[in-house]
This record gives structure tokens, C-alpha cells and sequence, in this order.
């Protein structure tokens, strides 16, 4: 391309800057890509036609991981020497020289030699490609993303009426019969498979009902299982937001898918199993949970009902009465003591009182009156205790026993 270029920037200044005809431009871009020379090209045959009494045959030769073809012509001894039991589907490697038919402004290329890769090179290839997925981690443990316990709803991609289908559909629904599916039918082998099950990927990881997408097929040789070890599948399936299940063939088959997916499956029918509990067996385990949760709780019942018998029996609780029956006996003998102590204390007090009443009396000047004596006392009332106390004239008062007298000293 660069030299046609050049070539169009001289032809530009000899002609003005004039517009280039196409059949020029034609001319110029295959004599171009006549100059490649011969190349070796990897594809898959996604068809083969081969004309009756034609020593030519058409082959259209498919890039697995992306949706680009070439058209191939070749000489049939060339394919029969090579790949006589070539079929569509097939997997080559062919030494091919580009062409471009400039009437019709098409690329095609021209094989001189068709080989069909075996085997023992397509588990090579594989193999080469699992280490570098593996050495990028996309088949690091740590990323994988567990299913939801019970998906609202499941995205499916699988072949249109196939078995894996029936056998998903079947045995996820007879495990939980409320579960919805959004199914999306795409060709599980051949050069088509891998553009439409990526498709179908990103559709169904784009939608916010889909928890868990589940890729499905059927058991079949290595070579009908390829698109699930291409490496465009492989990175589609890693950048998917949403739990991708793989459930591809039997338990032998292992494609570079399941180590990608975030659960591998061994059957469709063991995704079924992964993706949602059966039904029956969460009753039987929620019965079992029940009776085990019933008996723990009549077991606490009945462990602290033990309890709280032990401590009715004991005599404090057995009869409470008790206890205020001691201290009410205790009350009354002290209330006796106090009594006691009372009318004892009052008895000697009034003992006291008596004995000192009787001294008292006794000490007492009426008591001296009673016996006859009588008290003289001056007018200002002191005590006439001698005669030379009073003169001639003095008024004096005269205490008795009963009375008193006035009187005045005469001498």
C-alpha cells in the first residue's frame, strides 16, 4: 500500500492533482499484493465446493476467532494429495499465494498445497494456548465468582433442539419448577459456532435479570469441540460481569472453556445440579432443621423447668412461710424480752421513788409540824430561830400542821 501510494503522490504532480480512474487504483492494489509472494494461512473449511468433471475446487476458509473468510482456489490432485478426506468444519494449514481479481475487486488466495492438521498438532496448539491463557490468569482460582445460591432467572446458550438443551431445561426445572430461563439458540461447531455463542454471551451478560449464563453441549470428538478452546470464546467468557457455568460434552471432555468459566460442569445435566438445590431435598432439609431446632428448644425447656424445680424444693421456696414464721417468733420474743425489761425497770423505779418519797416525807418540816411543832417567822418571813431574833412589838406568823396564827411579841 505504501508504494501505491507513492505512486499515486507522483502521478498527483504529473497530472495536476487528477482523480485516478478505478480500474487504476485496481491495478495498482493487485500488482501490490502480487508482490507477497507465497504465505502459510491457519483457518477452518466452512465450505467445500467441488464441481463434477472440474480440476478446480472452492474452498472458503474461515478464521475461528473472528468473523473474516477468504475464498481458496486449489487444483483437486492438490486437495487429494493433501486432504482427500477433507470436510467442512476441518481445521488446515495450506501454502497459499494472495490474488486480486480487479474486475470484481476481490481477494482470494491460490494453495499449491492443502494439509489437514492432525491430531497430535491441534492438542499441541492447545496446549500452547492453555499455558499463555494460564500465564495471563484467567484460569486464577481467585477470580472465579460463585452462582447464586437460587438464580431468578438463567441465561442458556446451547443448539437449537439439541439434547444438552433438553437435558438443562428438564433437569433444572424437575430440581425447582419456578426457575425461568432465557434461551439462546446458536451453532455449537463448524466456523459459525465461536462469532455466535460470543454474541449470545454479551447479549445475555448485558441483560440485569441473567445471574448465571450456562454454556452447553453435547458429547463429540476433539475436533467438534475446538470452539470452546478458541482463545476469542476463552476472553469473552473471562470479561463476562456474570457467573458463566460450562457444561460442555462428557466428564472426559475438558476444554479450555472449563477452566475459563467460573464452574465446571462435567454434563449438562450436572449443571443442572449446580445451578439451582432441589426442591425436595430443601424440604427435607428444612424439615430436618425444624425438628432439630424444635428439639434443641424443648430440650432448653426442659433443662431450665429442671432447674426451676430444684430450686422450688429447696425449704426457702418450698414453703417461704417459713422464714417469716422464724423471724415473726423472733420478733415476739424480743417484744417479751422488752416487756420484761420494761415492767422491770418501771417496778425498781417505782421501787426508788417510793424509798426516796419515804426519806423525803420524813426530811420534811410538815412532818415535824405533824407531830406538833409549829414554824415562827418574822413579817418579812425569816425564820425566827432565837428570841433575841425579835423585840417587843414584832408581828410574827405561826405555821401549824393545819393552819397558821398571827401574833406579837409581847416580851
Amino acid at each position: 500500500m505504501s508504494e501505491a501510494g507513492q505512486g499515486g503522490s507522483d502521478a498527483g504532480r504529473s497530472t495536476s492533482e487528477e482523480p485516478w480512474p478505478v480500474r487504476v487504483v485496481s491495478q495498482k492494489i493487485g500488482a501490490w499484493i502480487a508482490r507477497l509472494g507465497w504465505v502459510w494461512v491457519d483457518g477452518q473449511v466452512a465450505q467445500i465446493s467441488r464441481r463434477p468433471g472440474a480440476t478446480t475446487v472452492f474452498l472458503t476458509l474461515r478464521d475461528p476467532s473472528a468473523d473474516l473468510s477468504l475464498t481458496v482456489t486449489t487444483n483437486r490432485d492438490v486437495l487429494d494429495a493433501g486432504a482427500p478426506e477433507l470436510r467442512e468444519g476441518a481445521r488446515v494449514v495450506l501454502r497459499a499465494k494472495p490474488e486480486f481479481y480487479a474486475a470484481r475487486g476481490t481477494l482470494s488466495l491460490r494453495a499449491d498445497e492443502i494439509r489437514q492438521v492432525g491430531l497430535g498438532e491441534l492438542l499441541a496448539r492447545l496446549e500452547k494456548l492453555k499455558k499463555l491463557l494460564a500465564a495471563e490468569g484467567l484460569f486464577d482460582r481467585a477470580r472465579k465468582r460463585r452462582p447464586p445460591f437460587l438464580p431468578g432467572r438463567i441465561g442458556l446458550i446451547t443448539g437449537r433442539a439439541s439434547a444438552a438443551e433438553r437435558d438443562v431445561l428438564t433437569n433444572t426445572r424437575r430440581r425447582w419448577p419456578a426457575v425461568e430461563f432465557r434461551t439462546v439458540n446458536v451453532a455449537v461447531q463448524g466456523p459459525s459456532a465461536v462469532p455466535q455463542i460470543v454474541d449470545a454471551l454479551k447479549v445475555l451478560d448485558a441483560d440485569p435479570t441473567i445471574d448465571v449464563i450456562i454454556i452447553a453441549r453435547g458429547g463429540g470428538s476433539i475436533e467438534d469441540l475446538l470452539p470452546f478452546s478458541d482463545e476469542a470464546l476463552c476472553r469473552a467468557v473471562f470479561a463476562c460481569r456474570t457467573p458463566v457455568v460450562s457444561a460442555i460434552g462428557h466428564e472426559t471432555d475438558a476444554p479450555l472453556l472449563d477452566y475459563v468459566a467460573d464452574v465446571r460442569a462435567s454434563t449438562p445435566t450436572d449443571a443442572a445440579k449446580r445451578i439451582v438445590p432441589d426442591l425436595t431435598e430443601e424440604i427435607r432439609l428444612i424439615g430436618q432443621a425444624r425438628s432439630r431446632l424444635e428439639r434443641a428448644v424443648r430440650n432448653l425447656v426442659d433443662r431450665e423447668q429442671h432447674r426451676l424445680d430444684l430450686l422450688r424444693s429447696r425449704p426457702v421456696l418450698a414453703r417461704p412461710q417459713v422464714m417469716v414464721d422464724q423471724r415473726a417468733a423472733d420478733v415476739a420474743a424480743l417484744r417479751d424480752r422488752t416487756g420484761r425489761c420494761l415492767d422491770h425497770r418501771l417496778g425498781a423505779a417505782a421501787d426508788d421513788l417510793r424509798h426516796t418519797l419515804a426519806r423525803l416525807r420524813a426530811l420534811s418540816p410538815a412532818a415535824t409540824l405533824d407531830r406538833g411543832y409549829a414554824i415562827v417567822q418574822r413579817a418579812d418571813g425569816q425564820v425566827v430561830r432565837a428570841a433575841g431574833d425579835v423585840t417587843k412589838g414584832d408581828p410574827l406568823r405561826v405555821r401549824l400542821a393545819e393552819g397558821e396564827l398571827t401574833a406579837t411579841v409581847d416580851g
